[in-house]
Formats: C-alpha cells, sequence, structure tokens
C-alpha cells in the first residue's frame, strides 16, 4: 500500500514546478539562458519550450531506463541521452526559423548542461515510474517557460517598446535600452525574486497568524 502511495500521481507533482518549487523564482537554476535570452519574448518562449522538451524527452528515457543503468556511470549516461534531444531540438529550431536560431546562439547547446534538466535526472527521474516523471518534468518545464515569459515581456516591453513585435507605447516612447543588454536581465530578475519573495512572506505571516487564532481559541475553550 506504502508502494501505491509512492508512485501514485498527484496535482501536486505537477504544481509544485510552477510554483512552490519553480526553478528560476525559488530555485535559481538555469540562470544563463534566464538571463541571456530574454530580452525578447519569441526567444524566451522559444527557450522555454526547447527546454522542456528535452526535460521531457530525456526524463522519460531516463525513467524507462532507470533499473538497467549502472550506478557508476549513470551522470555520463544522463549527459549523453540529454545531449540527443538536445541535438534534435538543435536542429528543429534551425529548421524551423534561422533567426530564432541565430538569437538564442550557443544557449541551445548549453541546455545540455542545465542544472534543471540533470538535477531533475538524478533526482526524480531515476527514481520514479513514467507517468510521474512526466508529470513533474511537464510542471518543471511549464514552470521555467513561465519565469522565461515573466521576464521577457517586462524587458521587451521597456526595453523596446513592444510584445511580440507589435508596438504597445507608440512613437513617442523613449526605450530603455539598459533593459535589453544584460544588466536589464538582473534588474527584471532581481524584482521578480522581491515580488514572489514578497508573496510568500505574507501567505506565511496569514498562516502564523491564523494558527495563533486558532490556538488561542481552543486555549479559551479549554478554559
Amino acid at each position: 500500500m506504502s508502494q501505491n502511495k509512492t508512485t501514485a500521481v498527484t496535482m501536486d507533482d505537477f504544481l509544485s514546478g510552477i510554483w512552490r518549487e519553480n526553478p528560476v523564482f525559488v530555485m535559481l537554476l538555469g540562470m544563463c539562458p534566464v538571463l541571456a535570452v530574454t530580452n525578447s519574448v519569441i526567444n524566451a518562449l522559444a527557450m522555454g519550450l526547447a527546454t522542456t522538451f528535452v526535460l521531457l524527452g530525456s526524463s522519460a528515457i531516463i525513467s524507462l531506463l532507470r533499473h538497467w543503468i549502472p550506478k557508476e556511470v549513470r551522470i555520463a549516461t544522463y549527459i549523453v541521452i540529454i545531449a540527443t534531444f538536445v541535438t534534435i531540438i538543435d536542429y528543429a529550431i534551425q529548421a524551423i526559423s534561422l533567426e530564432l536560431y541565430n538569437a538564442l546562439g550557443a544557449f541551445i547547446q548549453l541546455i545540455v548542461a542545465n542544472c534543471i534538466i540533470l538535477g531533475r535526472a538524478e533526482a526524480h527521474a531515476s527514481r520514479q515510474p513514467l507517468l510521474k516523471t512526466l508529470t513533474n518534468g511537464l510542471g518543471m518545464g511549464i514552470g521555467f517557460t513561465i519565469a522565461l515569459l515573466a521576464l521577457g515581456s517586462v524587458r521587451e516591453l521597456l526595453g523596446n517598446g513592444s510584445l511580440l513585435g507589435h508596438d504597445i507605447f507608440g512613437a513617442h516612447f523613449e526605450p530603455w535600452v539598459v533593459m535589453i543588454l544584460p544588466p536589464g536581465g538582473f534588474f527584471v530578475l532581481g524584482a521578480w525574486l522581491l515580488l514572489f519573495n514578497y508573496i510568500r512572506e505574507v501567505k506565511k505571516q496569514k498562516r502564523l497568524a491564523e494558527s495563533r487564532a486558532a490556538s488561542g481559541t481552543t486555549a479559551r475553550a479549554l478554559v
């Protein structure tokens, strides 16, 4: 019965990567692409989807082969599997849009070394059945993509005055050029981290206040 509980797929497996264990806003993983390619929404979305594809594909293979991969060579095996899916998405993006491929640059190939994917392989895919692995991986991929879009939308909006290439503020808007430069990534990431930490702290204080109120009510009832 305990085994069924361990392998059962729950909504928390999916949602944890989107909010509670968001790879960018909570775990601070994959910072290279987060800061480097989020100067536009298109770049952010493409990198997020590419990473999600590699994460799901590699996690599925690793989960299926987890009982046959020797522990002594597991990391090397994971990297080979991840690199296979990175090669697939690398050629796919190049075929779909050469302009997008050039904009993302070497960061497509660097997905191989992304801590999110290797961390999921080691901590989750190598220990869980396929469905549970895919559910968790999809949540992590969506959480990573949402984080990239959060940064990309702000940087493109303030840096170019546009979203998805469509002008938003009109011809009189003076772009904040720093936002599409590398320092802009740090500024926007810091602002989002501040917002998420504030939200978590407010929720924490609210739960603490409710707990104290419940304890007080119970104490008065006993008296």
